[in-house]
């Protein structure tokens, strides 16, 4: 049963991810985002991890997405743009660059199985260490808020950041009858 699970829930999820990406219209991908938010929820809840799954739904899935949906009626969806014509010179070599970079950045400790991302000790071993001294709630807690706290900031000053910028590069222009 538990194989059938996971594969329903891995085939929601890769669904999911490819119509986020495949999908012309914004709102049907971040549509898609939400079903592979809720995929996620499922291979959480089959790991037994309810409250990363709670949190999945709640946060992900209910806030995360409204806000994008919030952002992608607030820009328009009505007018189609030519992919073929770039706005500014250079920004898909760059992208793709940054992108490599990045994709480096993450699998390279990934591969080496080093701790140089943080340089705290792995959470896996906090929460596995002693079983029977605190819940896994406040180990959660402690790890979250305690160890990691600086790059939750430094996440959720990132995203305000992304959201302004997007916000900033999708305004239109005033028209000449409207000066």
């Amino acid at each position: 049963m538990e194989l059938a699970v996971f594969l329903i829930a891995a085939a929601v999820v890769l669904a999911g991810a490819l119509g986020v990406v495949l999908r012309p219209n914004p709102v049907h991908a971040a549509l898609s985002l939400v079903m592979t938010l809720f995929g996620v929820a499922v291979l959480f809840v089959e790991e037994e991890a309810h409250f990363l799954a709670a949190v999945q739904v709640i946060v992900y899935a209910g806030a995360i997405v409204v806000l994008f949906l919030f952002v992608i009626m607030l820009l328009g969806v009505d007018r189609a743009e030519n992919l073929r014509v770039e706005a500014l010179k250079g920004q898909r070599p760059t992208a793709f660059t940054l992108g490599g970079a990045v994709l480096a950045l993450v699998l390279v400790p990934v591969l080496r199985g080093h701790q140089v991302i943080t340089g705290a000790h792995s959470t896996s071993a906090i929460l596995t260490a002693k079983p029977d001294d605190q819940p896994n709630v406040v180990r959660l807690a402690h790890s979250l808020f305690g160890d990691y706290v600086f790059a939750f900031e430094l996440t959720s000053a990132l995203l305000v950041i992304a959201v302004i910028g997007a916000v900033v590069m999708a305004r239109r222009a005033p028209k000449e009858s409207e000066r």
